[in-house]
């Protein structure tokens, strides 16, 4: 396959939605020399769903696919049983073989939806790394010191807060850094969480006398709570919710957040994104923009007229306005009117609390997300502020 090696389009693919490049240079020179480079990215499936944040790494992947390099997909399914310490301000808990079997069960489909899987290697890091002795992990854990793990940011803030922190995590580093070994990167893609564990590959390829992997993060996003987007909070949108749900969880999203998501996860050019018009009407735009990428241009016509329908020609009565941080039941269980535990318990049961910005019913005591109104029986509604 050859290899495209225009100029536009290298620095499109190292500009936009990116965070740093780690080195630039060398790496645009590659990038200009038609060699087919190998390009790593590894996922520890830590849940069942792929969020658009997680996505927009994988859109990065594509980008270079169509430039014709070879794209590298590893599964952590080794690593996932230790737990990626980055960004974590807790210990993570270790995954059971059996949860991580789970959440791959549709992994293979949804990085499809934005990844040429027939031109793409696909790995298991189980494969090398449980084959590594104690001989082996000791010479690779002397090419990092304690310092060096101490001082790294989410370890120092739980440090400073005399938090309990693994071994085990210091390991996660080590492990992550292997797997470019093994598969001989020239690049690593992550979000910029990760920027520790990537700079580990290439300590670890110097370790084992191989030229050292560049690095590319992207830009993290945050979920339509405003917050960092992850499935733990419930301020996500995955590739795979359903085109409705889809649609509405983009509306609900903050208006300063709407070019960052243009950027992040369409494809409209920089210079197309609208500006200068009333944040709702450019947020339809994304948000049809959005489902049609996942799902095409009919499910997208209809999830805007859907929710044109539900929401613009249907007032809602009477919605009060509430703080939120908690889950429903602890914001049902306090304020003005509140409900007892028990009674929000038997309203979930029963199938009566519906969050209406994504017309989804809740039947456990999840997050609440700033934004959204939710239906409480048959009469009230809170919006969540």
């Amino acid at each position: 396959m050859k290899v495209i090696t225009d100029r536009q389009k290298i620095e499109d693919i190292l500009a936009r939605g990116v965070e740093d490049v780690f080195i630039k240079e060398d790496l645009k020179r590659k990038l200009l020399s038609g060699k087919i480079l190998r390009v790593k990215f590894g996922i520890d499936p830590t849940g069942p769903k792929i969020h658009l944040g997680r996505a927009i790494p994988l859109r990065k992947l594509r980008q270079f696919q169509d430039l014709g390099h070879k794209v590298v997909l590893i599964v952590g399914d080794f690593t996932a049983m230790i737990g990626d310490p980055s960004d974590k301000l807790e210990k993570r808990p270790m995954l059971t073989e059996k949860q991580i079997k789970e959440n791959m069960r549709s992994y293979t489909k949804q990085l499809g939806m934005i990844i040429d899987l027939k031109k793409a290697e696909f790995k298991y890091n189980s494969t090398w790394l449980k084959k590594l002795g104690f001989k082996e992990v000791a010479s690779l854990a002397e090419s990092f010191s304690v310092q060096q793990m101490s001082n790294r940011r989410n370890f120092k803030d739980r440090i400073d807060k005399n938090e309990e922190i693994s071994l085990r995590e210091f390991l996660y580093p080590l492990m992550q850094g292997y797997d470019s070994v093994a598969v001989k990167s020239d690049i690593e893609i992550g979000g910029f969480d990760q920027l520790f564990n990537l700079k580990a590959g290439r300590i670890v390829q110097k370790h084992y006398n191989m030229k050292q992997q560049d690095i590319l993060t992207v830009e993290m996003l945050k979920g339509t709570d405003g917050r960092k987007m992850s499935t733990s909070w419930g301020n996500v949108v995955t590739i795979v919710d359903e085109s409705n749900d889809m649609f509405g969880k983009i509306m609900s999203i903050k208006d300063e957040l709407i070019s960052k998501y243009f950027l992040l996860c369409t494809d409209i050019k920089e210079t197309e994104i609208p500006k200068d018009e009333n944040p709702r009407n450019i947020k339809m735009k994304l948000a049809h923009e959005i489902v049609r990428i996942y799902h095409g241009d009919k499910k997208a016509q209809q999830a805007e007229e859907n929710f044109i329908k539900a929401f613009q020609k249907k007032e809602i009565p009477d919605v009060e306005e509430t703080e939120g941080e908690g889950t429903i039941v602890q914001i049902l269980t306090k304020g003005e009117r509140p409900f007892s535990r028990s009674e929000v318990r038997r309203l979930m049961k029963a199938g009566a609390i519906t969050d209406m910005t994504i017309s989804e019913k809740i039947s456990a005591p999840i997050l609440v997300i700033k934004g959204h109104v939710y239906k409480i029986g048959k009469h009230r509604f809170i919006k969540i502020k």
